[in-house]
């Protein structure tokens, strides 16, 4: 249904959300989940070349240039986030997951061919620059397809899933690094280039995701939502072989013509109306980033300075993290909808950060073995992946729609900036050091801010889960109901 010239009158977000779960949203969860299996992927392979790297094998870098890998991606990631989360915000979710994960492919595929440390991180922040991109305009098109009802588990699983591309970067290190089938000179390059063979088939899956018939309404663009809606209720129907649920009587209006400037209207939005908001999730995101820098993303040096861990032989030790990860975000997901966001939050947070506590107290008195250590920590990793998604979780669905990609890119890069840049280099450092007493610090650190996360997430946390978007947060383009 339509308004004036002017405004809009819908129930399309209503009919959305009433949906019963189908094959066509494991279609979305598919092909737009693969982000962060892609993220996974590009981030395990690193940490575990990390040693060929440093090795005339690789490209002869020192072990701090190593641990800089990963802040050059974060950086890219950061930049990527806020460049196309605003061209999402502008020009649409479906043209920039397209565009975003075309230029992902072709970065992380010249990276194969890196010939030095400068190359190497000049086509790592460009490839970190495409996921940073996915995050903004994956994360808003997952939302505003996914019924309410469902959606903390489908945005927890799929994010959990980057442990599905970890797990894959494990294996694969095994063969192609330890040197007893490939040569670790082409293993390497190898596996960066297997990362882009696995974009490109799922840019041809994307094409049949529709454009976010919210985003449409947002922009005046009422017949076009319409007809996509339609178009979704039809599909829907023919596989389930039921009629749909009645959607009620209720009704949206939109006004096309009150959305400015996405930035200013962002910036504006989250320091003026949810500056609350605003610091939960930056506190979520920045926290989380530093226990995961503090045990995962350096492990590789960590494993073979203080263990003995031949550098092939890493990503054995990366495949426990990944499985405690996944099954955290796939067991746990369920509860974010049932027993309610913020108390799974911060519970996740607060446990995940006194298990690494322990873990660094069982570290100082005497507990050396690597896999012993390998199986606390997929433990404590179960908890904290299912914090850690929800974070993203929380970020895409507490503020307004027409501001979504971009305050996910607001806060994305923030927090990894703050989380993400800074942590690994210092990290490295310690690492670099050989002091036990230096790696304990560093776990230390991490612990105590992912409970310090945990602690805001109990004072400031919404209650977001089984509502509909528009209640979360009103759009910036909604009419006021008389």
């Amino acid at each position: 249904m339509a308004g004036t010239a002017e405004t809009i009158t819908t129930n399309i977000p209503l009919r959305l959300d009433r949906l019963p779960w189908a094959r066509w949203h494991w279609m979305v969860v598919i092909a737009l989940g693969i982000t962060w299996i892609l993220d996974g992927l590009e981030v395990t392979i690193v940490g575990t070349i990390g040693p060929t790297l440093t090795s005339s094998a690789g490209l002869s870098l020192s072990d701090t240039q190593a641990s800089y890998a990963g802040s050059f991606y974060i950086v890219g990631a950061c930049i990527g986030a806020l460049g196309f989360g605003y061209l999402t915000d502008r020009f649409g979710r479906k043209k920039l997951f397209l565009i975003t994960l075309t230029w992902y492919l072709v970065c992380t595929l010249l990276t194969a061919f890196s010939w030095d440390f400068w190359s190497f991180v000049l086509f790592r922040m460009l490839a970190g620059a495409g996921i940073g991109g996915e995050y903004s305009a994956v994360n808003s098109a997952i939302d505003e397809l996914i019924p309410a009802k469902r959606r903390g588990i489908a945005d927890i699983a799929i994010n959990g899933s980057w442990w599905i591309g970890t797990l894959m970067g494990a294996v694969l290190s095994i063969p192609l690094l330890n040197g007893r089938f490939i040569a670790p000179s082409l293993g390497w390059r190898l596996a960066f280039g297997l990362g882009a063979v696995l974009a490109f088939a799922v840019l041809f899956v994307r094409r049949g995701i529709p454009e976010s018939p919210r985003w449409l309404l947002t922009h005046g663009r009422h017949d076009e939502a319409e007809r996509i809606a339609s178009s979704i209720e039809h599909e829907i129907v023919h596989e389930t072989g039921a009629a749909l649920p009645d959607p009620g009587s209720g009704t949206l209006e939109f006004d096309a013509s009150r959305h400015r400037g996405v930035f200013v209207d962002a910036a504006r939005t989250m320091v003026r109306a949810y500056p609350r908001r605003t610091v939960l999730v930056l506190a979520l995101m920045i926290t989380q980033a530093f226990l995961y820098n503090a045990v995962f993303f350096t492990q590789g040096l960590r494993l073979t300075t203080f263990f003995g861990v031949k550098p092939g032989d890493v990503g054995l030790f990366t495949i426990p993290f990944a499985i405690g990860n996944f099954l955290g975000a796939l067991v746990l997901g369920h509860f974010f909808d049932t027993i309610g966001s913020k108390r799974m939050i911060a519970g996740c947070y607060i446990v995940s950060g006194a298990l690494l506590l322990l873990v660094t107290y069982l570290f100082l008195h005497g507990m050396r073995d690597a896999t012993q250590l390998t199986l606390w920590f997929a433990t404590m990793f179960f908890f904290a992946s299912a914090g850690a998604s929800a974070a993203y979780l929380t970020t895409s669905e507490i503020f307004p729609l027409e501001i979504r990609a971009a305050a996910i890119a607001v806060v994305y890069a923030v927090g990894l900036l703050i989380g993400g840049a800074v942590a690994p280099p210092i990290y490295g450092h310690l690492i670099g050091t050989k002091e036990p007493s230096a790696l304990a610090l560093a776990w230390s650190v991490g612990a105590v801010l992912m409970i310090a996360g945990g602690i805001v997430e109990i004072v400031l946390g919404v209650d977001a889960e089984n509502k509909p978007l528009e209640e979360v947060a009103s759009p910036l383009t909604q009419v006021p109901a008389c």
